[in-house]
């Protein structure tokens, strides 16, 4: 198989979320424990950190690897969804997985995928876990996917877990509350395991207390031990002051993640690093600075307000929830832009009237629609924008819609690109 037709067989075998959404969620551990029993169980052949939560995750489990690679270790990483190419899901100090792995991979594996049947994004994990075991990883940063419980990730037994913000995202498979969608993401808490929350929601506090304590794990909620504050920032980077216990911790920590919403993942990583210090990780002050100020640089992070070129200002960024969005307007409206001219497109199994509310009146809007079977349809989107009085066009591409911007836009105003995951994986520039 070529490597193209290795993806073509996975794509047309496999039920794929990031494709056609609900129906490729698996709610069961079955099929990846019998992925991993096939392949010897390699998720227990290295070190672990495993990451949940709404929104943060994918940020947060990039910082944490590109802070462990700093310090010396081989760290593998996987992500998803990918944005440009299927091998972004799953690296080594940086480094995408070599197609010629996949292909072996899924020739070696063809029987035992049409035994399990599995989904694309367990097949996915069987090979994440597989891969670092071969290479003989350190350890490796382990993103959820969706929820948390049942999620194909969560056969791992990690040194700690991270959960980041809970938000409303998913609702269908997690639940309709606040309270269900943090039992799902509580899920990955295990036996005499450290984790960590990065914010204290103290509405759903009690339920990561009580998971906890069934599972006897140690519990921190970062904010509850370290402190940010934001010293400066602009389009490159931002500068923090952060307290520990009330006392200075990091004079002026610089990260690379413009994203405001980062000063939220921030408490959570800095306290995973020190439960990590705590269990033998040797992890000094250099390797955590140099890790952070580098991480798109180490790890090859992108579409986390990204900007992608000036005059106009053009940025992208991947939140497509209700949270994630009114942090994008957040940060957009703290440009104080002339104009923002705005590119976006959404899936339809999003409660896309809501986030269409919070969207200003006075943008303009080149709606689009990704090139997925689970893209809400433009002209969909569009009659819904214009019934709560957003003014703008309908392109039947991302492309269509980014040149359209481009024209329209003074060299002085913004345009950004996102609304969905699916519509920044689009984008030329990337």
């Amino acid at each position: 198989m070529t490597y193209q037709e290795c993806l073509d067989y996975l794509y047309q075998q496999l039920p794929m979320f990031q494709r056609i959404g609900n129906a490729a969620f698996k709610k069961s551990l079955d099929n990846i424990i019998a992925l991993c029993d096939a392949l010897g169980q390699p998720q227990h052949r290295f070190k672990t950190i495993h990451v949940a939560g709404t929104n943060g995750k994918g940020s947060s489990s990039h910082m944490l690897a590109a802070v462990l690679q700093s310090a010396g270790y081989k760290t593998g990483l996987y992500t998803s969804p990918h944005l440009k190419s299927f091998t972004e899901r799953v690296r080594i100090n940086g480094a995408e997985l070599p197609q010629q792995y996949l292909v072996e991979f899924v020739e070696q594996n063809k029987q035992l995928f049409e035994s399990v049947k599995p989904s694309f994004f367990e097949m996915t994990v069987a090979l994440a876990f597989k891969y670092f075991a071969d290479e003989q990883v350190d350890v490796a940063v382990i993103e959820v996917g969706l929820g948390g419980r049942l999620d194909s990730t969560n056969i791992i037994n990690p040194e700690v877990s991270l959960i980041t913000n809970i938000g409303y995202d998913h609702q269908a498979l997690l639940g309709d509350t606040l309270e269900a969608i943090a039992g799902e993401k509580a899920g990955i808490i295990k036996l005499q395991t450290p984790v960590i929350i990065s914010t204290k929601q103290p509405d759903i506090a009690h339920v990561f207390e009580q998971k906890a304590a069934q599972e006897h794990a140690s519990l921190y909620f970062a904010t509850d031990h370290v402190q940010v504050q934001l010293q400066e920032g602009d389009l490159e980077k931002q500068v923090f002051q952060v307290y520990k216990e009330g006392k200075l911790y990091f004079d002026r920590l610089m990260i690379d993640l413009t994203g405001q919403y980062q000063k939220y993942n921030l408490p959570g990583v800095l306290q995973t690093i020190a439960i990590l210090q705590e269990r033998g990780f040797s992890i000094s002050e250099e390797a955590i600075r140099e890790g952070l100020s580098h991480t798109k640089l180490i790890t090859g992070l992108k579409g986390r307000w990204q900007v992608l070129s000036h005059n106009p200002l053009t940025i992208c960024d991947t939140g497509h929830n209700v949270d994630g969005i009114k942090q994008i307007l957040s940060q957009l409206q703290a440009l104080h832009p002339k104009q923002v001219h705005m590119v976006f497109g959404a899936v339809n199994d999003k409660d896309v009237t809501t986030i269409l509310q919070l969207l200003p009146k006075q943008y303009s809007y080149y709606f689009c629609q990704a090139n997925i079977p689970r893209a809400l349809p433009v002209g969909e989107l569009a009659a819904k924008a214009a019934a709560i009085g957003l003014a703008g066009e309908a392109y039947t591409t991302v492309a269509e819609a980014v040149k359209a911007a481009k024209a329209k836009a003074a060299p002085d105003e913004v345009i950004f690109i996102g609304g969905s995951t699916f519509v920044v994986a689009e984008i030329e520039e990337l």
